[in-house]
């Protein structure tokens, strides 16, 4: 379960809109993102993040996209679930052999 986020969506989605649309103009590029955390309350860091990966997104920086993140995350845990689920199955067969091979009463 992942841990509960601390913005809310809204805040993030404007907050890199708002990023993204400053580092386009050359005249508030430097610095856009240190100014826009300030004014919205966010951790720079944190939006320098979400601005990461919404141009990741975009197709402007090159990267894993979140669609593919989530897909990858999706696949790993059904390929987890598939390998429990057949170590429980070669632990069953192995226990049922040995039953058959033990001489009846």
């Amino acid at each position: 379960m992942a841990a509960p986020r601390k913005y809310p969506d809204e805040l993030r989605e404007r907050a890199t809109r708002l990023a993204v649309e400053a580092r386009r103009d050359p005249a508030s590029s430097i610095g856009a993102i240190r100014r826009i955390a300030g004014q919205l309350g966010v951790h720079p860091e944190a939006l320098r993040t979400w601005v990461k990966q919404a141009e990741t997104d975009d197709g402007v920086r090159s990267g894993t996209t979140s669609l593919d993140a989530a897909r990858i995350a999706e696949l790993e845990r059904e390929n987890r679930e598939l390998r429990r689920a057949n170590q429980i199955l070669k632990s069953a067969a192995s226990f049922f052999a040995a039953e058959l091979d033990r001489p009846s009463r």
